[in-house]
């Protein structure tokens, strides 16, 4: 049987985050493997409430986990990296990746009570590391963190360029610049680039894209004009933002503090790991409230929103001993990822009601993506020259705009998304196998499956409220006349104008009354009775069905 090279994404095709992807050599059904990248998204109250984390389910690597030869992590973004404590155990493979990404996977791994000595750290090309049919390159690119990489993965079927998240940036102020020399060499040696699996992320944004070091300038000009406190948040990943802000605050005499764990763990772990060789120093909170407003700038995580970061905490009222006042600024150096628009706004109207000046991204002064744009994914194809491009790390709708760039050209693509196994051996990707892809939410600390019902109670919980009805058996196998309900997130009185757990226990106590031997000797046909009456009663009067659960107790005879 012919030996065929394939790829599989199990997240991060066809949506933003959780990206995990998996690659294949060998006899159908017999491939050994590689994984790239475990990463998560994060939770919303409308489809996920209450949930903190969610990622790709592995279970499809589980059942295979004897074929998997190695974990590669691309860079230390959360949507790459984050579900690696969690979901390792699943695995136990080896971890292999660079530097700065690798002290971010220790700390995943500790947190989690893994095993750290299974993290690999290596050099950039050209270290190869081998990992079965596969020998493997890590490749500098330009990305908003530090020591980002391409992979590039030779195997008997050809060479595969899994760009990983990138852009085309020649002075990124921290980490390394896209070296356009380094990649027209790796389109040249061998037999060329086989595969292309690129970031479609910025595919729809026309212009080419432009440096971190262009925000030098206006950064400054914007803190030097401000009279009071200054605020501004940003990714706590993006360092070389975290020290452009630092360095305009500080040219512009003033303090800087860092708000948020993450933020101030991200410049300890650059400078522990020499991608950071220098920051401004910093002031504690305390500190930061006892100095003149016009003497302080903060530099503070919650750029997405995030109800417990400091961004928030700030628009909430006092945070450490800080108070924002009428007249501070507060800038968001970032973009709004699309689905964090709502607590974006939120806290943006939480501090424009304090009297707090706002100022944004949106005309490009105060941001510049960390993702290659259109001209650049353009630039990419025509400098790799791939015999085909497969779209990932974006949308279904960044796929197939990007899919089609690439066939405007002449080049073979195809979109493919997250449970789709293609074949990537030949002159075009070719669909040989669907597998069952779902997400694995962890919830507070317990890790729980999308299907099992979980979430699906909470929401619908949220959206009709929960009634407990209690019954009591006694020992000649007769209910007692009463019922007792409570009631948790519905009106306290319903049409009728009498309260709404009262009139459902009237309607019990009835059916109670003249309920017949066989329902009260079973225990599913009572519940299944009571829960149809209470919901009933509900709907006529408040036009809520609720979630019901319902308390049969029977008394032992003596």
């Amino acid at each position: 049987m012919a030996e065929r090279l394939i790829y599989l994404p199990l997240g991060g095709a066809g949506e933003i985050g959780m990206n995990a992807y998996v690659y294949g050599y060998g006899e159908p059904g017999r491939e050994r493997l590689i994984v790239i990248d475990l990463g998560v998204t994060f939770g919303d109250m409308d489809t996920a409430p209450g949930i903190d984390l969610i990622m790709a389910d592995v279970a499809w690597l589980e059942d295979n986990r004897d074929r998997i030869e190695a974990i590669f992590i691309t860079h230390g973004h959360e949507d790459h990296v984050g579900a690696l404590g969690l979901l390792w155990g699943k695995i136990q493979k080896p971890i292999h990746c660079r530097r700065f990404t690798g002290a971010l996977a220790r700390l995943k791994m500790e947190e989690m009570g893994q095993p750290v000595e299974h993290i690999h750290i290596h050099a950039p090309r050209p270290e190869v590391v081998s990992a079965g049919p596969f020998q493997v390159q890590f490749v500098p690119v330009s990305h908003s963190i530090p020591e980002s990489s391409a992979l590039i993965i030779d195997t008997p079927a050809g060479r595969i360029v899994h760009t990983g998240d990138f852009k085309l940036d020649g002075t990124p102020v921290v980490g390394e610049p896209f070296d356009p020399i380094t990649w027209h060499e790796i389109a040249k040696e061998g037999q060329g680039v086989q595969v292309l699996t690129c970031d479609s992320t910025n595919i729809f944004s026309p212009n080419p894209g432009r440096s971190e070091a262009v925000l030098a300038n206006p950064l400054l000009d914007f803190v030097m004009s401000q009279r009071q406190l200054v605020v501004a948040t940003t990714f706590a990943s993006n360092i070389a933002r975290l020290r452009t802000l630092a360095e305009a605050g500080v040219a512009a005499g003033r303090k800087i503090c860092l708000l948020g764990r993450a933020m101030r763990r991200m410049v300890t772990v650059g400078i522990e790991t020499g991608v950071l060789d220098r920051f401004p120093p910093v002031v504690s909170p305390e500190e930061a409230a006892d100095l003149p407003r016009d003497k302080v700038m903060l530099v503070v995580t919650g750029s997405q929103g995030e109800r417990r970061a400091a961004s928030a905490q700030l628009s909430r009222g006092r945070y450490l001993g800080i108070e924002l006042k009428e007249g501070d600024s507060f800038l968001f150096s970032s973009r709004t990822i699309p689905g964090n628009e709502r607590g974006v706004i939120r806290i943006q109207n939480q501090l424009s009601e304090m009297g707090v000046d706002l100022f944004d991204a949106d005309d490009g002064m105060y941001h510049v993506s960390g993702h290659a744009n259109r001209p650049d994914i353009q630039a990419v194809h025509d400098l790799l020259k791939p015999r085909m491009v497969i779209p990932m790390h974006g949308e279904h709708m960044h796929l197939r705009e990007h899919m089609k760039l690439a066939e405007a050209r002449g080049i073979p693509s195809m979109v493919v998304t997250n449970g789709t196994m293609v074949e990537i051996s030949g002159a075009a990707p070719r669909v040989v196998d669907h597998i069952d892809t779902g997400r694995l939410y962890l919830d507070g600390t317990a890790l729980i499956g999308a299907m099992d019902g979980i979430v699906r109670d909470r929401i619908r919980m949220a959206l009709n409220g929960h009634a407990m009805v209690s019954i009591i058996i006694d020992e000649d196998d007769n209910p007692l006349p009463d019922a007792w309900v409570e009631l948790s997130g519905l009106p306290e009185r319903g049409r009728a104008g009498v309260p709404l757990a009262g009139n459902i226990e009237s309607e019990l106590a009835e059916f109670l009354e003249r309920a017949d031997d066989r329902t009260v000797m079973n225990d599913d046909r009572l519940e299944e009775a009571v829960r149809k009456i209470a919901r009933q009663v509900s709907m006529e009067e408040i036009g809520k069905k609720p979630e019901v659960t319902v308390i049969i107790s029977r008394l032992a005879a003596e």
